[in-house]
């Protein structure tokens, strides 16, 4: 190529290389550059582009993409930069405050949706970006407030969520104060008219009600709580009917009867009022209302006229949505027994004509309600014929709920899932629902495509629950007790349990369940459950694990992982946080009795096998426990037969459990319960196969002597397991002189081991000349008082009979060898 042809090839890919940097292709325009100047390194073009990319570079990366979005309207560039906080998030202090002054004080910029996101991710990522949104609402509120709410709802509730931040303000009296401009901001917004913001403006009053309501909530006049009612409109979309949710919820909580008698005039007001809309709305707001001051509603509700004028309105009014509304009232008024009385008076010929002549959703609902009314077993019920109809009228809607099931509608599913889990209560729906795998399987999906955080959700683990809760065993003191109870209430029910209620029936339907793989559906969603769903869970979880047969098909599919991980997510220290933490360590400790604990947890996996001894120390030490009933034990033993095969995975978790639990152990062995005795000596022998499990009973200090002292009078009960459980501890101790001193020092220590080697069992004998043995092969004076003392307690006629009458090799040999020793 000739010279001019070299340099017009060179200017050409510095153009290149120019215009790819600047559209964020650094890479593309590097090379690009390389090439031109390949070509006419000294040309003016390139050095120009050198010089121009080398400004470009020194530009941080997000300030380039905000400006390219900002200033040229760059959709792919605002994406980048978006990609970009969410991906680093850190970013330094000069440049988050430039970003944030750009792109808040553009207003016509398209998408909304990408400005929203920058400027929230801005105030979410970065103390500086913070810091200068602060001053510019303590410089002039209303306008800054105005500003950034008007681009979009992240960005006007990460206002809400700056005001609330007091890392972000140098004095807390500045943020109080902007606080409460900022959340009277936020009521004016939602009283405009003509703006489509309600959403946005409830989202800000619900996140601020929701941190710091009992300063807030005398904002809130009669007008703005009427907008607030009105938002709890059925047609309103989901989002925004639930932040008004949450803001009446807070509200009424302080409000103290102001609120609830602001809403017995709201809702009787727009009934009379005679609009299908203003009806409408009234029993929207009353379902909403009901279980957030159920008291209140279900005195409203109950009001005399009320409930037998309910049905005629509707049929004047042939509105679908005033219908819809009715039906969603009514079966939040179910939460109420004497509502649930009075719906099943007046309402019920009403119902079941909706059941069956509608075509939405509609019928759904009104079976849901049905369920609820006629169920037997809600308080408020007698327990004869009648209770016996009602039942039967309950089940008969079973097939509507499972039709409703495969409707691919979401209502629909809803409805369906919220009457089976009523309907479920019945041991003969139980029954038929765990028999049908189709059905199984369809719940199952439906859990895993819902919202973790939904009622769907709650719903189909409430349902699951009740096919899987076995009943609860009682002492015979309950039991009694109960019998007494049935007899003052004069009552013909039999007081036995249903059999489809008795254990075998539900390990049946617990089988059914994890057969259909409910566990790794549940391993799938368990992580963003809320509280109460993730406690129905783990109590489905301890169900399924009863059954010893299903705990390794529990494991395969993820079980044992879950309950641990559940276990370490539940920080709160509520009584319902701590049942459910510790029903979790209970399922946890039954899988790791039947299955060994290696495979689940293996050396190279996360979480550790020494992840587990935690939850299941807990179970023995349950500080909660009071003394104002029985105290379970069955958690107790199960813990500990978990532990003991714990311990016999390795020497490390072995010392670790003696190193952690050694007190608890202690005041175990002593326990009055057989079972409970017998599982923790068994612990101890295997604890005592490592170095922190010998030096606990025999490094000659007064503790370990007392415990010492114990193991020897547990190889002494009556008990057949406790004492060959404690032989087997014996066993290996006494092949330490530390131990041997210390049975010396008890009276009938030696006494006591040769009564394990007379022992009709042949395990016992064999751990008892074991002990024999060892305790005089021991050198020096403590082997030599050894041997006395056998030889004074009929030692060595009690070996004699063990070789005469024995006629296993094993325990001839270690019997003549003894002798041996003894006779030599």
């Amino acid at each position: 190529m000739s010279k001019k042809e070299n340099e017009d090839r060179a200017v050409t890919l510095a153009n290149q290389a120019v215009n790819l940097v600047a559209s964020g292709q650094a890479e593309d325009g590097s090379r690009a550059l390389r090439e031109a100047a390949s070509f006419a390194p000294e040309h003016p073009a390139v050095k120009a582009a050198f010089l121009k990319i080398q400004s470009v570079d020194s530009i941080h990366t997000l300030q380039k993409l905000c400006g390219k979005f900002i200033l040229e309207q760059d959709e792919c560039a605002g994406k980048e930069a978006l990609s970009y906080l969410d991906r680093s998030g850190a970013v330094p202090a000069d440049i988050a405050q430039e970003c944030l002054e750009l792109v808040i004080k553009e207003r016509n910029i398209k998408p909304k949706n990408i400005q929203d996101g920058i400027v929230a991710g801005l105030l979410r990522e970065s103390i500086a970006a913070k810091n200068a949104m602060a001053k510019r609402l303590l410089a002039g509120t209303t306008a800054a407030f105005g500003q950034v709410y008007d681009i979009g709802d992240r960005s006007a509730t990460s206002i809400a969520d700056l005001v609330l931040n007091k890392s972000a303000w140098s004095k807390e009296s500045e943020r109080e104060g902007c606080e409460e401009d900022v959340f009277q901001l936020f009521l004016a917004k939602l009283l405009e008219v003509g703006h489509d913001y309600d959403g946005r403006a409830l989202k800000g009053i619900a996140r601020l009600l929701a941190a710091d309501a009992e300063r807030l909530h005398s904002y809130i006049d009669d007008a703005i709580f009427d907008a607030i009612l009105c938002s709890l409109d059925n047609r309103e979309p989901d989002e925004v009917r639930s932040q008004a949710t949450i803001a009446t919820a807070k509200y009424l909580e302080l409000s103290g009867e102001k609120g609830p008698a602001y809403i017995a005039k709201f809702i009787p007001t727009r009934i009379t009022a005679g609009r299908s809309e203003e009806i409408l709305l009234a029993f929207s707001v009353a379902a909403s209302v009901f279980p957030i001051v159920p008291t209140h509603a279900a005195a409203l509700f109950l009001t005399e006229g009320f409930v037998p004028s309910l049905v005629p309105l509707l049929d004047r009014n042939k509105s679908g949505g005033v219908e819809h509304a009715a039906l969603s009232m009514l079966s939040a008024a179910c939460v109420d027994s004497a509502c649930r009385e009075a719906i099943k008076k007046h309402c019920m010929h009403w119902l079941n004509h909706v059941m069956k002549s509608r075509k939405d959703d509609r019928p759904g609902l009104a079976a849901v309600i049905l369920a609820k009314v006629l169920d037997p077993t809600m308080p408020g019920k007698d327990t004869g014929g009648k209770a016996q109809q009602e039942k039967d009228g309950a089940c008969s809607l079973v097939p509507l709920f499972k039709k409703l099931l495969a409707d691919p509608r979401p209502a629909s599913k809803q409805s369906s899932i919220e009457g089976l889990a009523y309907s479920s209560i019945h041991p003969t729906v139980k029954e038929e629902l765990a028999n049908d795998r189709v059905f199984l399987l369809q719940v199952l999906q439906v859990l895993k495509a819902s919202q973790p955080q939904s009622s769907t959700v709650f719903g189909s683990l409430t349902l699951i629950n009740h096919l899987t809760r076995y009943l609860p065993v009682l002492s015979e003191e309950q039991q009694r007790m109960n019998q007494l109870k049935a007899y003052a209430n004069a009552s013909k029910a039999t007081t036995q349990p249903d059999p489809l209620d008795e254990a075998a029936a539900v390990s049946r339907r617990c089988k059914a369940v994890v057969e259909a793989g409910a566990v790794s559906i549940f391993v799938a969603i368990s992580s963003n459950l809320s509280s109460a769903s993730t406690a129905i869970l783990i109590a489905i979880m301890l169900s399924i694990t009863h059954t010893q047969a299903l705990r390794g098909t529990i494991a395969q599919q993820g079980g044992a992982k879950l309950l641990l991980l559940r276990y370490t997510s539940i920080t709160g220290t509520s009584g319902t946080d701590h049942q459910t933490r510790r029903t979790a360590a209970h399922a946890l400790a039954r899988i790791l009795i039947s299955v060994e604990p290696s495979l689940i947890f293996p050396a190279s996996g996360n979480p550790p096998l020494t992840s587990t001894i935690r939850p299941l120390l807990s179970l023995i030490a349950d500080k909660d426990h009071t003394d104002e009933g029985p105290r379970d034990l069955l958690p107790i033993f199960e813990s500990l037969l978990a532990l003991t095969n714990l311990a016999a995975a390795s020497p490390e978790i072995s010392d670790t459990i003696t190193r952690q639990a050694l007190p608890m152990i202690g005041d175990l062995l002593l326990s009055n319960n057989t079972n409970i005795q017998r599982a923790t000596t068994e612990l101890v022998c295997n604890l005592t196969n490592a170095s922190a499990g010998i030096a606990a009973f025999a490094d000659e200090s007064h503790a370990a002597d007392t415990r010492l002292h114990v193991l020897l009078a547990l190889a002494d009960v009556e008990d057949i397991g406790t004492r060959k459980a404690a032989g087997g501890a014996l066993a290996g101790l006494t092949g330490f002189e530390g131990a041997v001193k210390g049975i010396l020092k008890r009276e009938r220590g030696v006494e006591i081991l040769l009564g394990l080697c007379a022992d009709e069992d042949r395990e016992i004998v064999h751990r008892g000349l074991v002990c024999v043995s060892n305790c005089m092969a021991t050198e020096g004076k403590v082997g030599e008082e050894v041997r006395k003392k056998i030889e004074g307690n009929h030692g060595a006629e009690i070996l004699k009979n063990i070789v005469r009458r024995s006629k296993e090799g094993v325990l001839v040999k270690l019997g003549w060898g003894a002798l041996d020793v003894l006779m030599g």
